[in-house]
């Protein structure tokens, strides 16, 4: 049995509510055998028989498995397909008696793959940790629960051919877990919900590894943060701004988490550390998400704030890219501990 030695457990008012685990570690590995009863295959496709083609005497003219191209489609799913055979023989089969070969060749991987779902992927969460709008001092009687955090997977599933998630989800308890590597990619790219996994106050459960990749957090601050959270903040003031035209409003939330994050990069370029709780403005947001601040009053403050950010930029002590070095060596540690589980196993 894995075990995990937690610390700096945080207790919350709302308890934690797991999930269906074994769901998560099967979601990624098996894809539905079930055929879409909506998708018509195109003319041209491969496909690979799940019967035998027998003629009216009985004999077989094409064993299953065998290869066809489908030569006609039909309109929906309850009428057969017409196919050629390699060997020039013809016939007409209903599209639960064919596979389309792309996917008969992945589905042995799927199969075998199966067996890894054992592994309870959610008891390899190193890291827990709640976002959103109860992090940012944001929150109402209704707020969800926004919880994140990384999973690191045992040693024999990151090696297998199988592969491994690179997250995991669970909508209906507003959970996500990156991989490590993942995780770890994304900070470096100075990816904001990353950013503000490392640096939200609200903490619940953190293993000794864990608590290493907080210690080095600064690592991934960088000059990146400029142009991550300008650029976002640009492209979604712009699809506002088509939503304001096209339907007569906005999603006001939306508008308010965007200042929130202009707000929260310039404080990063200026004193290299990510606010998450941003108390000072918080009135001023939620005056935003209340639509008691017009559009014109938001969009002046944001193109303030782009210059704010600008000189921030120009001024800030951050260095131009993250320490990748570092990083590196936090996952090739982090993963040489769990061959270290397995060989004690």
């Amino acid at each position: 049995m894995h075990q995990r030695r937690w610390r700096h457990l945080v207790v919350i008012n709302q308890p934690f509510v797991t999930s269906d685990h074994a769901c998560a570690s099967r979601s990624f590995l098996q894809q539905s055998a079930s055929v879409n009863p909506h998708l018509i295959v195109p003319a041209g496709t491969q496909v690979v028989t799940r019967v035998e083609i027998q003629n009216s005497a009985g004999e077989i003219l094409c064993m299953r498995g065998a290869v066809a191209v489908v030569i006609k489609s039909p309109t929906d799913n309850s009428h057969a397909y017409q196919l050629c055979f390699l060997n020039g023989v013809e016939s007409t089969l209903h599209r639960h008696e064919f596979s389309i070969r792309k996917q008969f060749q992945e589905d042995g991987l799927q199969q075998a793959g199966a067996q890894l779902t054992e592994f309870n992927l959610y008891d390899y969460v190193i890291y827990r940790c709640i976002v959103g709008s109860r992090a940012y001092a944001l929150d109402h009687a209704n707020s969800d629960i926004d919880r994140r955090g990384i999973y690191l997977p045992p040693a024999q599933m990151h090696w297998s051919l199988y592969g491994i998630p690179e997250q995991l989800d669970n909508k209906d308890t507003e959970e996500c877990y990156w991989e490590i590597q993942k995780f770890l990619i994304l900070a470096l790219k100075a990816n904001p919900n990353v950013l503000e996994c490392l640096y939200t106050p609200l903490i619940e459960a953190v293993t000794p590894l864990a608590e290493e990749l907080l210690a080095i957090r600064s690592i991934f601050l960088s000059q990146l943060v400029y142009q991550t959270y300008n650029g976002y903040v640009m492209s979604q003031f712009k699809k506002l701004e088509q939503d304001l035209r096209n339907q007569g409003t906005i999603k006001w939330k939306h508008a308010m988490h965007l200042i929130r994050l202009l707000l929260s990069g310039v404080k990063i370029l200026k004193e290299g550390f990510v606010p998450v709780r941003i108390e000072d403005y918080r009135e001023q947001l939620l005056a935003i998400r209340n639509q008691q601040m017009s559009w014109k009053e938001v969009d002046n403050w944001r193109l303030s704030l782009h210059q704010e950010f600008d000189m921030a930029f120009a001024k800030t002590s951050l260095p131009e890219r993250p320490d990748y070095e570092k990083a590196n060596a936090f996952l090739i540690k982090a993963r040489r501990s769990m061959v270290d589980d397995l060989n004690r196993s």
